[in-house]
């Protein structure tokens, strides 16, 4: 299979040097953008607006979930070759849902919650794995401060969070981040949070002096994690910036990693039927499919749940706690089963043949 990632030859960008630029930069300065109208409009440190949420959690972070069905679910091939792991999962994360949510409500979105921000933060990483093996780089120096400031990027925000709690925004729900941590912690931590970033950059610069080869999609990565991740956190104490902060740059580039895939297996001679109508509907109809499956599966937590979206959704329905109790974590699931997906099925080692082929390892 080819045409996930760009021709050898591209160099080291992933996707072609115009398609990461706009995927990787054009989602933080798509991020950034709603963030300075926010704070020009006084709402960047209030709740999200139904617009705003209707664009970034149904259309991005939600529909990005979806997205990981083309990646196994739609694929038979996929299926057949992990079989007791694809369908495994599904019934092991439903489990210990239903278990987590069976000692408290808390306890199921705080597991949840953990689960998010591990995925989160390791996404990151990946791209920059994914940079680096593109580019060839092996390197101790570069591989040891390549690792330190995408951490130091994501993981620093965190410790900031969890050492100012309570806060004006949440991950899922209030108190869905354990309390305790001092903020002397992350006061402490400050320091080598900066000074890793700055060893990040005057390494570039160094790179740039000697006239040796600059992996930028890398740095673009690490550069605009920093920015909207210390922006979103910690600079801004408001849902409105953590969300246009924290999605955009996070469901983008994964959507279009999965519709190259599918798009890619959709052209095969031997294609799926679950794919190979992409050879027509193409991007449009990837995009339509998993936004529509976002709307349904936000109808059905709203309707049966939450209850806060009414003027969209309509009235919903009061359930029994038994019933809650089973559902939730049912409802949960594509969420729960993409952060468990994601850490085997775009690992670039001997279990995914097909993408050390593309990237030529």
């Amino acid at each position: 299979m080819s045409g996930i990632f760009a021709p050898s030859d591209a160099g080291p960008w992933l996707f072609g040097r115009r398609t990461d630029l706009l995927i990787f930069g054009g989602s933080a300065a798509l991020s950034l953008l709603l963030l300075a109208a926010g704070a020009t409009l006084g709402v960047a440190e209030t709740d999200t607006p139904p617009w705003l949420w209707l664009l970034c959690v149904v259309g991005v972070d939600v529909a990005h979930v979806w997205s990981t069905a083309f990646r196994v679910y739609l694929d038979p091939a996929e299926l057949r070759r992990r079989r007791a792991l694809y369908l495994g999962l599904p019934v092991l994360c439903y489990g210990a849902g239903l278990m987590a949510h069976a000692i408290s409500a808390l306890s199921f979105w705080r597991l949840l919650a953990y689960a998010a921000v591990y995925h989160f933060v390791r996404q990151q990483y990946g791209w920059v794995a994914l940079y680096r093996r593109r580019a060839g780089e092996c390197g101790r120096l570069d591989r040891v401060l390549d690792s330190a400031a995408i951490y130091a990027a994501t993981v620093y925000p965190l410790l900031h969070w969890h050492g100012n709690l309570p806060r004006s925004f949440h991950w899922f729900l209030p108190g869905d981040f354990v309390p305790g941590l001092a903020a002397a912690v992350a006061q402490w931590l400050e320091p080598l949070y900066w000074a890793i970033g700055t060893a990040f950059c005057l390494r570039q610069l160094v790179l740039v002096a000697k006239h040796q080869a600059v992996n930028w999609g890398k740095v673009l990565v690490v550069l605009s994690t920093w920015l909207c991740w210390h922006l979103g956190i910690i600079a801004f104490d408001g849902d409105f910036a953590f969300t246009v902060t924290n999605v955009l740059i996070h469901g983008i580039p994964y959507i279009v990693l999965t519709y190259r895939y599918a798009h890619a297996r959709a052209r095969e001679s031997h294609a799926p039927a679950g794919l190979a109508w992409l050879r027509w509907g193409g991007a449009l109809g990837f995009g339509g499919a998993i936004i529509l499956a976002a709307a349904a599966e936000e109808a059905l937590w709203d309707r049966l749940i939450w209850h806060d979206h009414g003027w969209l959704f309509g009235e919903g329905v009061a359930l029994a706690d038994g019933v809650a109790l089973a559902l939730v974590p049912l409802l949960a699931l594509p969420q729960a089963l993409h952060y468990a997906l994601d850490g085997f099925i775009w690992r670039v080692r001997s279990e995914n043949p097909q993408l050390l082929e593309e990237l030529g390892a």
